[in-house]
């Protein structure tokens, strides 16, 4: 008896006989495992729930039951396990409720102890043998059931004849019901009649079965939404015990993916072939004697041979050569990568190739070769290293011939071209100048000759177009120049703006894309050193131009500390004197420079008002000319002649034709400049400086010291302006002007009256103010005619002041700058009055004694280019001080504009002109702020007065 995995037998001692029950199994006894001895039903059933039991034995009549009561309990608790009932006496009726409860076996023991023990082992063996047929049929069952009703797969279980008795659910998918399936032949259902001669195919295979045999078909449903549907049918055949076909099972699985996959995989393995076929590496195997097995049809791609001719070398080694690799080195690593070897192709070539050889086992093949030409690779990395030894030399080269040079001699290395040159561009010429060449150049071409940078020559077009060039045969280049060149094939690469250089070969066709590419690095590499020695020089020139510049600045700095100390000096000096004389004494301070003075041109001759520095410098002074008239080129006589700044850098030159430059030798004066004196037009004198070094007076310090020319004069025309007003004795000068561009001329001819100026004047931010009295025509005309002309600003008629006839009246002029009664202020004149009729203008003048004169006259001329001097004369002030400028330092400029206006206006007249409130609305104030104004001056004036009277404070109103 068959045995299985189980927990043994169940027995139920009789307590009345326990004797007459199994507890043990002898070695003969064909039950499985020990017996399970318990004493209650409960005890029996807990057995039977807890483990997998062959059988139970149990008595009739139990402590706790009965037997066929536990035999109930058995059957609910494990269906499949079979119960011998084994009662103490048995009968009729016992037997019959017994087999009726469905007992496995039922044996009484009334038949004595050894009888009783064989009949119970026997029934225990036939109810486990009847149990497991069970339970295997069961198992069968239900493999049979989850094979059936998988839901991936539809089936069909068919009879003999092909009708269908069942069907899954899978089968069903497509159909409303079991009932319109089952009793239909298996070849008319719906899903085989898309199918082209689907139902015979389907026919076919069911007749097959039927007759024994396991039937596979493969059908293509078409689909409407996913495409064609792929299904595989299989029919078996179902037999009974004694082999006769009594059912059919039908299986159809979707086979869609699958035969995907199997179409991808013969397309892979096309691929495949086809790749095999047209790469470049080429496959060998060979046998472990090193025989060929296989060879790729590639073959050629390397080593021109056909595989036929590769087959007939016989081995391995005829082909690569002995000694590839070690035998012992591959079995222990399996695969060896990389082995360099040389081997000579069809023509005689020697190719470089890289082998990766691997243990095999491939029809009969025990040793595969991969081998990879890598020659042009070879080539390339030995050109690089070259090319990395010509770029490291590059790395010190310091000028552009030098770096010529070393790509000439190192391209041969580099590109296996004998013929090699270069050429620079010479931007000054415009041409390409020929810098280096090979022997091998000169020998087939000669010596390079020199090109324009124009299109009629191949080395001209490729350096203005800028892109490289490459010729097969130099020969057939149409700008070809000198046909008789040995040079076939040649490469024209431009280096930049820097220049070209030129490879070239005697053989025909020599730059392959290798070379090709070599040459263009090469190039590149030349032109990136053509570039750094550019920059270098540049930064060269940057830091000596940034060196000057410092130089400059320090100059600029300590010029600038010279000119702030020199404007203090001036803002202190009072005299003319202490402004000269500052000036000398802080340009020589600190050793700033050798030697500076002043000189007033006086006649014919300078006369030195000031100096600073050694006494050498007086000593100069003395021993130099210093007439005008004399001719001599002394940078002070040269600025007092022209006027304008002479720059002596170096007093070296033209030493023998200039006697005083050899005096300023002696005395290590090396350098000198003259600067005028002089502001607005009137010259004061030169200042004169001379330095211990060349070149000491550039650019900057010339303008500065031209700049501290026009500060000095304006210094000392501000302290003669001063002078001016404490003196008591001034000259008078009177012009009469007919140019027209006198503002004042100009307007009385357009308006045909005679406008007068007694030095009423209030000077603006922008302009001056004026109030002129009009005769022989209306104020508001000659407003309207003002009003049109650029000079004037705005206009005012002040006070009408007219005549029975309507003319007369005062207008008040704002007038743009330049106005003569400024220009001669600047220079301490005062315009005392001014008279202008349709014919020429009256002008009066005066000079006090502190300021020249003929100065103030050279004003006036230069300021009108018709202008006549009609008289020049003393006079005296009526008082002891000037009580004018006495009384405007008093007065603000706002009460001043308040009490002009309202004496211009009439406001004083009897009867009134104009009233208090009038005036005021013209001054857009208020008619207080008037008065009050009006009252402040007369009182002013009128304390002026009585102190220049000497009249008491007491008498004055004044505690």
């Amino acid at each position: 008896m068959a045995t299985e995995r189980s927990d043994g037998v169940v027995v139920v001692v009789d307590p009345g006989d326990s004797s007459a029950f199994p507890t043990e199994f002898g070695a003969g006894d064909e039950i499985p495992g020990e017996p399970i001895v318990v004493r209650t039903a409960d005890e029996a059933l807990a057995a039977v729930a807890e483990r997998r039991v062959d059988c139970a034995l149990t008595p009739q009549a139990l402590p706790d039951g009965s037997g066929l009561a536990l035999l109930d309990r058995i059957r609910d608790a494990d269906p499949n396990c079979p119960v011998v009932l084994a009662p103490e006496d048995g009968d009729e009726a016992l037997a019959s409720a017994a087999i009726a409860a469905g007992v496995e076996e039922y044996v009484p023991r009334s038949g004595g102890e050894g009888g009783n023990r064989q009949a119970l082992l026997a029934a225990l063996e036939r109810a486990i043998d009847t149990a497991r047929e069970r339970r295997r049929r069961t198992e069968d069952a239900r493999g049979f059931r989850a094979v059936f009703d998988d839901p991936d797969t539809a089936a069909w279980l068919l009879e003999p004849d092909g009708r269908v008795r069942r069907a899954n659910e899978a089968a069903l998918a497509s159909t409303e019901s079991a009932d319109g399936v089952c009793g239909r032949r298996f070849r008319d259902l719906e899903r085989w009649q898309p199918v082209e001669d689907g139902s015979v195919a389907v026919e076919n295979a069911v007749e097959r079965a039927a007759a024994g045999e396991i039937v596979t078909r493969e059908l293509t449903l078409e689909a409407a939404d996913d495409g064609p549907q792929r299904l595989e049918i299989t029919i078996r055949p179902v037999r009974d015990g004694s082999g006769v076909v009594t059912s059919l099972l039908a299986r159809a699985t979707d086979v869609t993916e699958r035969a995907r996959l199997e179409a991808e995989l013969r397309e892979s393995e096309e691929l495949h072939r086809v790749t095999l076929n047209n790469m470049t590496d080429t496959v060998l195997i060979t046998d472990d004697d090193g025989a060929f097995t296989y060879v790729c049809p590639n073959v050629n791609f390397i080593f021109g041979y056909t595989d036929e001719e590769i087959y007939e070398m016989g081995t391995i080694e005829e082909l690569l050569g002995p000694d590839l690799f070690d035998r012992e080195e591959l079995v222990e690593e399996g695969v060896l990568t990389n082995l360099e070897c040389t081997a000579t192709d069809r023509a005689g070539r020697e190719h470089t190739l890289l082998v990766n050889v691997r243990e095999v086992s491939i029809q009969g093949g025990t040793t595969l070769y991969s081998c990879r030409d890598v020659t042009e690779r070879k080539r390339r990395e030995e050109a690089l290293t070259a090319l990395h030894r010509t770029a490291r030399e590059l790395l010190y080269a310091e000028t552009e011939r030098e770096i010529a040079n070393v790509v000439v001699e190192d391209a041969t290395d580099v590109l296996d071209c004998e013929a090699t040159g270069a050429y620079l561009f010479d931007t000054d010429e415009n041409r390409l100048q020929p810098v280096a060449g090979s022997p091998a150049l000169e020998s087939l071409h000669g010596p390079l000759p020199t090109r324009r940078a124009t299109d009629d020559s191949v080395a001209g077009a490729v350096f203005l177009d800028g892109e490289s060039r490459f010729y097969d045969d130099l020969h057939d280049a149409p700008e070809l120049s000198d046909p008789t060149t040995g040079l076939r094939s040649a490469a024209f690469v431009p280096l930049g703006d820097h220049g070209l250089f030129l490879a070239g070969s005697s053989a025909v066709g020599a730059f392959d894309a290798v070379s090709r590419e070599l040459t263009d690095l090469l190039a590149a590499t030349a032109e990136a050193a053509l570039d750094r020695v550019e920059r270098e020089r540049t930064l060269r020139e940057r830091d000596r131009e940034l060196k000057r510049r410092n130089r400059q600045l320090s100059r600029l700095n300590r010029i600038n500390e010279i000119i702030r100390e020199i404007d203090a000096a001036l803002v202190e000096a009072e005299t003319r004197e202490e402004i000269e004389r500052a000036v000398c004494e802080r340009l020589t301070a600190a050793d700033r420079f050798s030697f500076a003075w002043i000189a007033a041109t006086d006649g014919d001759s300078l006369e030195a008002r000031a100096h600073g520095g050694t006494d050498r410098g007086r000593d100069y002074l003395d021993s130099v000319s210093l007439s005008p008239s004399e001719g001599t080129t002394e940078p002070a006589v040269r600025t007092a002649r022209t006027g304008e700044v002479t720059v002596v850098p170096n007093v070296a030159d033209d030493l023998r034709d200039h006697p005083w430059r050899s005096e300023a030798l002696t005395r290590d004066y090396q350098s000198a400049v003259g600067v005028p004196i002089a502001y607005d037009e009137f010259a004061y004198g030169v200042l004169t400086v001379y330095a211990d070094r060349p070149d000491a007076f550039d650019d900057v310090t010339r303008t500065v010291l031209e700049e501290l020319g026009e500060t000095i004069a304006s210094a000392i025309a501000a302290v003669e302006r001063k002078r001016a007003l404490l003196s008591n004795a001034s000259t008078r000068l009177e012009f009469d002007v007919r140019d027209e561009s006198f503002v004042l001329l100009r307007l009385a001819r357009q308006a045909d009256c005679t406008l007068s100026f007694d030095g009423g004047l209030r000077q603006r931010e922008n302009g001056v103010a004026v109030f002129a009295t009009v005769e022989d025509a209306a104020a508001e005309a000659v407003a309207t005619v003002a009003a049109d002309l650029v000079a004037v600003d705005r206009v005012q008629v002040i006070g009408d002041g007219a005549d029975e006839a309507g003319d007369g009246g005062t207008v008040l002029l704002e007038l743009s700058p330049p106005f003569l009664a400024l220009q001669l202020a600047d220079h301490g004149a005062v315009l005392r009055r001014v008279e202008a009729t349709p014919d020429s203008a009256h002008v009066v003048v005066d000079v006090p004694d502190s300021v020249d004169a003929k100065g103030s006259a050279d004003v006036v001329s230069s300021a009108f280019d018709d202008v006549e001097l009609r008289s020049k004369r003393t006079v005296d002030r009526s008082t002891p001080r000037d009580l004018r400028s006495e009384l405007l330092e008093r007065l603000t400029d706002r009460q001043l504009e308040v009490v002009q206006l309202a004496y211009y206006g009439g406001y004083f007249e009897s009867p009134r002109e104009r009233s208090g409130e009038e005036i005021a609305d013209a001054l857009d104030i208020s008619p207080a702020a008037f008065y009050r104004h009006n009252r402040t001056v007369q009182r002013k004036l009128f304390s002026m007065l009585f102190e220049e009277l000497g009249v008491p404070a007491t008498a004055q109103g004044v505690e």
